[in-house]
């Protein structure tokens, strides 16, 4: 069985998109995964099953969204794995000052890291850092100027609907419920 988590862009932001959290769990056990269980409201749902097919996953995730709550969400796939190697990689710097707002910006296939930093364009070292690895953008800026940054300019843009953000409290915990996982 491979560990996977199903990252929901948009949901329960704002009263739009809602999305309770016990149905949803309930709805992926009726589906067939196993070990569901749900983090926070912001639609982190992790579960195990032996397919090892992320683009039929994301298609099977996004269907028992529309078919429990009439809403068609996008879904990241992510595998245990693949999210403690995306993690080993972050840069010092990232969840390093708590100055700081430090998020994971998780790309929505077929989008590509290149792509997202073309469209931002060259940053401001001192309004924003960002590296990345694999499809993961780590993204730091101090709270005193994060309106300012290139990062939240891309909210206002129809790529915006091409990624969803966890920030490193969640992203870090998600690691940690999976190592805790039965």
């Amino acid at each position: 069985m491979t560990k996977y988590a199903a990252l929901l862009r948009g949901i329960n932001v704002g009263g739009k998109n809602t999305v309770s959290m016990p149905i949803l769990k309930s709805a992926f056990e009726n589906a067939g995964f196993l070990s569901v269980s749900t983090y926070i409201n912001s639609g982190n749902v992790l579960f195990s099953t032996s397919c090892e097919d992320i683009s039929e996953l994301k298609q099977k995730c996004e269907k028992i969204i529309q078919d429990t709550f009439s809403l068609t969400i996008p879904v990241m796939i992510i595998t245990e794995n693949t999210l403690d190697d995306v993690l080993a990689h972050a840069p010092n710097w990232w969840d390093d000052d708590k100055e700081f707002v430090h998020n994971a910006i998780f790309l929505l296939p077929p989008t590509t890291v290149e792509y997202i930093l073309q469209k931002i364009g060259e940053t401001n070292p001192e309004l924003e850092l960002i590296s990345y690895h694999n499809q993961v953008i780590f993204w730091s800026a101090p709270r005193a100027t994060f309106s300012r940054t290139k990062m939240t300019k891309l909210t206002s843009t129809a790529d915006y609907n091409k990624i969803t953000v966890r920030n490193a409290n969640t992203t870090k915990k998600l690691l940690q419920l999976f190592q805790n996982q039965a």
